[in-house]
């Protein structure tokens, strides 16, 4: 047994203690009237006064930061940039698969557990010297992309962002580790708040705050600028108190165990729980959010193809879109209580496929701001309604004693078939033009839908028994 406030040994144990997973289990197996009927628990809320008291919630916040500010530097605001500088859409579709480090990462994950880095790990420890260098390396990857031209040297560019990507996935790993380790559990809620608070702002400054700058300024000093906030980050990694793994006598396992409790033995418990009739389950999941994922490749060179300038691109899709999107959110997480998961899923992967029969419109419409506004409306709202019913359902396959793992299996299965079909996306839009290329992502509602009925009729996503707690020590071996 090992207190809750302990450091764990490895990170596949520090993720079985996240909260998330294990209540979305609990609040996903108590739909409809069964779920309204039940006493709401207290929900952890970041307050000012916790952040003075607390300085471990300060530093959350801006981890959080520097985690949240890379990903879209690799992705959309860097397809923004490569569509002004006349890159070949073909390129731009490409150029996504950089994204794959994030869904790979747990391959690395062990490894950074396990090995101290010389120098640093003497003096800053395992988790804060590995956090270091992973935040030293999408400083060094921004910069180098904030000297590159994509139009002169567009492989430049792809090695940056690939350095850019992998040094980002690795400061999530250490980031999440070392969140578990600095808080006992009652102080994880807030603890994660201050983080998705601290993303959520890198976020827009990343997506809007770039767009703003490089359209004054240019990309240049677009990118220079959030390699300088990235010193938020490492500032705080620094500042962080030492959390060093403890290694147990007899835990310590060779890195093809810790695959096989972290993919194999999840995976297995899947099989058996659920037999054939994971197939459609799996179907479900690999298709419900392509359509969003496939077109999301092509958005930004669609709206520059579209005549739309930077500053209007941020302000419709990177601060309204955004506010929409948390409606749509709440939307779905209050369908799921009210009408059950059943509902729910069918409805968010109708409108959500469908939704993109409005840039269908747009394409043909051209430069149309009210309509711009009308199709980031309907797709934002639609889009995050459908994704709180998803989370919610792949939530409430997870067993009580794969929580964690099983949640983040069915989390990468649910967005590597779009990133790999979406690579190829540009050569999609060459070949169909996009007002067919984006009512060909909507026709995914089809299969989608036929599947959600499916499960309707084998009675998958009804309301169920609550299961039963696991104590945390239990659950923790079950998994490492």
């Amino acid at each position: 047994m090992t207190r809750p406030d302990r450091p764990q040994y490895s990170v596949i144990k520090a993720l079985a203690r996240t909260e998330f997973p294990a209540r979305m289990v609990q609040l996903a197996s108590r739909t409809g009237d069964e779920a309204g009927a039940g006493a709401k628990p207290a929900k952890p809320r970041l307050r000012l006064k916790d952040v003075l008291e607390d300085g471990r919630i300060g530093l959350m916040l801006a981890l959080g930061f520097a985690c949240g500010l890379p990903i879209l530097l690799v992705f959309s605001t860097l397809s923004a940039w490569l569509a002004t500088a006349g890159v070949q859409r073909t390129s731009i579709g490409l150029l996504s698969y950089v994204s794959f480090a994030y869904s790979w990462k747990f391959l690395w994950a062990p490894v950074i557990d396990r090995v101290d880095l010389p120098v640093l790990a003497r003096r800053l420890g395992r988790r804060r010297g590995w956090m270091v260098t992973a935040q030293l390396g999408v400083i060094l990857g921004l910069i180098g992309m904030s000297q590159g031209d994509p139009a002169a040297s567009l492989s430049f560019i792809v090695v940056c962002a690939l350095v850019t990507a992998f040094a980002s996935a690795t400061q999530d790993i250490v980031v999440d580790s070392w969140r578990i380790d600095a808080a006992p559990t009652e102080r994880q809620g807030v603890m994660l708040a201050a983080y998705q608070l601290g993303y959520a702002i890198a976020r827009a400054f990343a997506g809007a705050g770039a767009l703003y700058i490089a359209q004054g300024a240019g990309w240049e000093m677009a990118y220079g600028a959030m390699a300088a906030l990235m010193l938020v980050g490492l500032i705080a990694a620094v500042l962080a108190p030492r959390q060093d793994p403890v290694a147990v006598e007899g835990e310590r396992r060779s890195l093809g165990a810790t695959l096989r409790v972290a993919v194999v033995d999840p995976f297995s418990d899947l099989v058996r729980r659920k037999g054939l009739r994971l197939l459609p389950i799996l179907g479900l999941i690999m298709l419900y959010r392509l359509p969003d994922i496939i077109s999301g490749v092509m958005a930004q060179p669609f709206y520059i193809e579209q005549k739309f300038t930077l500053t209007e691109i941020a302000n419709v899709t990177k601060i309204y879109g955004v506010i929409v999107g948390i409606v749509g959110a709440l939307a779905g997480g209050w369908s799921v209580i009210r009408f059950g998961l059943q509902a729910s899923l069918l409805f968010g992967g109708i409108v959500a496929a469908a939704s993109n029969l409005m840039f269908t419109w747009l394409a043909l419409s051209g430069h149309d701001m009210n309509l711009f506004v009308l199709s980031i409306s309907i797709d934002n709202f639609a889009g995050n309604f459908a994704g709180t019913a998803l989370i919610a359902y792949m939530s409430s396959l997870a067993s009580p004693a794969f929580v964690a793992t099983q949640y983040a299996l069915l989390s990468s299965l649910y967005a590597m078939p779009g990133k790999f079909v979406g690579g190829f996306s540009g050569y999609m839009v060459d070949a169909m033009g996009y007002p067919t290329f984006f009512a060909a992502s909507a026709a995914i509602g089809i299969p989608v839908t036929l599947l959600c009925l499916v499960l309707i009729v084998l009675r998958e996503g009804r309301a169920a028994p609550e299961p039963a707690p696991v104590p945390e020590a239990e659950a923790i071996a079950a998994k490492a």
